[in-house]
């Protein structure tokens, strides 16, 4: 928005100038949404301690401590993190790129989904909330209408790269591109889904997934600023993706979002993301890796989502096909746990591993 009221006028203000460079909005989308955040932060979280009276319920087979130490917080701590991450990224982002509705609109859709489940579980003070088929029904729903619209911007695009549009990009590779064809879209919609539900898998123990999905949405803000520029990515190698660039806005909101949104739910948490956080946020990350062209770093990104999500998967098939559990309870950061380790000491470790996946991802750009 600020863009389309200041910059028009830079011909008569120089120092408007600057609404044209990506970099500066970048900037101020962080520290809006991060202001945002500390503003109606506490307010929003005492009023949805009163409504919510008795907080998150616990699972009953979760480990023993979280029953005691987390019963009665508050949930939904991501309407915080969507209001303050929507609220700039449409102050800052320019409002005639496709790409920024689409990945507003899949953030959005997914948050409200997440509120729903959210609410359900407050009011009927059980773990059940949306019934697990629905939600997938309704997530593959949203992913497949926005992987045909990512299709079609960039396809439209005459200056995009001829057949990029349908196609996946390997890292290390410089040409080297898997075209799916209308295969693509059931592609992105995988990614998108399973982006937004393995960070809802992470969201187990205070600040767990938060710092991770920062970590990525920073990782993917240096990722959309230099494939939208034709001469960063023609230097690095990579994918060319006109008007991607826009993308690093959300992605830097992200990051003050989930800064203001930490500082709530540091331990002891004040507040929970809850689903309407963890699937919102998720599906955001996802659908930036596709419209980046980047589906495949995501998986080195967010191996720790990754992982998560595959703890769960193996847990399931080994109780099912073998009778027996593979870890001790599952996600994998519960089986730590269960080891005697100390809540700090997993969140901790597991954002280390973040960092160093994220370090691997973004090293993929250069060693082509």
């Amino acid at each position: 928005m600020l863009y389309h009221i200041f910059y028009p006028l830079k011909d008569d203000f120089a120092l408007f100038n600057v609404f044209q460079y990506i970099t500066f909005r970048m900037g101020g989308a962080i520290m809006t949404s991060l202001l945002i955040a500390f503003i109606i932060g506490p307010g929003l979280i005492n009023w949805m301690r009163r409504k919510q009276g008795k907080g998150q319920p616990i699972r009953e087979d979760g480990p023993q401590s979280h029953i005691i130490e987390k019963k009665g917080t508050p949930t939904m701590g991501g309407v915080l993190i969507l209001i303050s991450l929507v609220a700039s990224a449409l102050l800052w982002a320019r409002l005639d790129n496709a790409y920024v509705w689409i990945v507003l609109g899949v953030t959005m859709s997914f948050g409200l989904l997440g509120f729903v489940d959210d609410y359900l579980k407050v009011t009927k003070q059980n773990t059940a909330g949306v019934v697990g088929k629905g939600k997938l029904v309704f997530q593959f729903a949203v992913a497949l209408v926005a992987g045909w619209f990512f299709v079609q911007t960039l396809g439209n695009d005459p200056s995009a790269p001829e057949g990029l549009a349908n196609s996946v990009p390997f890292p290390f590779f410089k040409d080297l591109w898997l075209p799916l064809g209308f295969m693509f879209i059931p592609f992105a919609a995988f990614v998108i889904v399973g982006a937004s539900n393995t960070v809802n898998l992470t969201d187990g123990l205070d600040g767990l997934a938060i710092v991770p999905v920062m970590i990525a949405a920073a990782s993917y803000m240096f990722i959309a600023y230099l494939v939208g520029n034709s001469i960063n990515a023609e230097y690095l190698q990579i994918p060319y993706v006109p008007g991607a660039g826009e993308l690093a806005i959300i992605c830097a909101a992200i990051v003050g979002a989930g800064l203001g949104f930490l500082w709530f739910n540091a331990p002891p948490a004040m507040i929970f993301m809850g689903d309407t956080g963890s699937l919102s946020l998720g599906g955001a990350i996802g659908a930036i890796a596709v419209a980046t062209k980047h589906e495949i770093v995501l998986s080195i990104i967010g191996g720790l989502f990754v992982l998560e999500g595959l703890s769960v998967m193996i847990q399931i098939a080994s109780f099912k096909l073998f009778g027996k559990r593979v870890f001790r309870m599952a996600p994998i950061h519960h089986h730590f746990e269960q080891l005697g380790w100390k809540e700090p000491t997993i969140v901790i470790r597991f954002w280390i591993i973040a960092v160093i996946l994220a370090i691997i991802g973004l090293g993929t750009l250069k060693l082509r």
